[in-house]
């Protein structure tokens, strides 16, 4: 399984990567550019301050976890993979009946 950071990834638009652009062709490119904006919800703009400059998940236990796989000292807990299934499995449920 890979975990890509999407927040840092080059190809997506916005502050991280490059905006997206789209060719135009024909008489309607002539003397016309395109031009997209964003608005920002007054409530998103507060979440992005609150969680300006903290981790989505932690580098580093991620590197350490790659070098143990790397190295052959990964081992599955197969009961915590059990518990977090069923967990899973149990929330799913719950929303349904909500």
């Amino acid at each position: 399984m890979k975990i890509d950071d999407a927040i840092n990834h080059p190809a997506l638009p916005g502050p991280a990567g490059p905006a997206r652009q789209t060719p135009q062709t024909g008489s309607a490119a002539a003397g016309k550019t395109a031009s997209d904006s964003v608005h920002l919800s007054p409530q998103l703009k507060a979440l992005n301050a609150q969680l300006a400059g903290t981790e989505v998940f932690n580098a580093d236990k991620v590197r350490e976890i790659k070098a143990a796989i790397a190295a052959g000292r990964f081992q599955v807990n197969p009961g915590k993979v059990a518990d977090g299934l069923l967990a899973s499995v149990q929330d799913l449920i719950n929303a349904r009946k909500e």
